[in-house]
């Protein structure tokens, strides 16, 4: 019998594996991406106290971009380094999510960099 590839199960392995070696603190916190067909999240989150401090996604209101290709993650890079900014957060953790380093998540990475966030 032949078993079909699970693309998400395989995402959700590597991402496990990540997350044992990548972990957000008070001082420098995990900066968490998440991206569907449509749109792409990132979170900063402190995984010692169990909290989110910052985040955004293309989801809220007055976002004008698609979140589904490559300037919407861009304009979500920016408005999570602009959240982080307001909290005085500058250095952070990357978390991929088990996701490649390319297209919407490389440039989500890059726009948060240039945006004062270091990693």
């Amino acid at each position: 019998m032949i078993k079909k590839f699970d693309s998400s199960k395989a995402r959700q392995k590597r991402h496990a594996r990540v997350r044992t070696k990548i972990s957000g603190t008070p001082e420098v916190p995990r900066l968490c991406v998440f991206r569907s067909a449509k749109h792409i999240y990132a979170q900063i989150i402190d995984d010692v106290n169990g909290v989110t401090l910052a985040s955004a996604s293309s989801l809220v209101k007055d976002f004008d971009a698609n979140g589904g290709n490559i300037e919407g993650a861009k304009k979500v890079g920016e408005l999570v380094a602009k959240a982080a900014a307001d909290k005085g957060i500058r250095d952070v953790v990357f978390d991929r999510g088990g996701y490649l380093y390319h297209g919407r998540v490389q440039a989500l990475a890059e726009a948060a960099r240039e945006n004062g966030l270091n990693f």
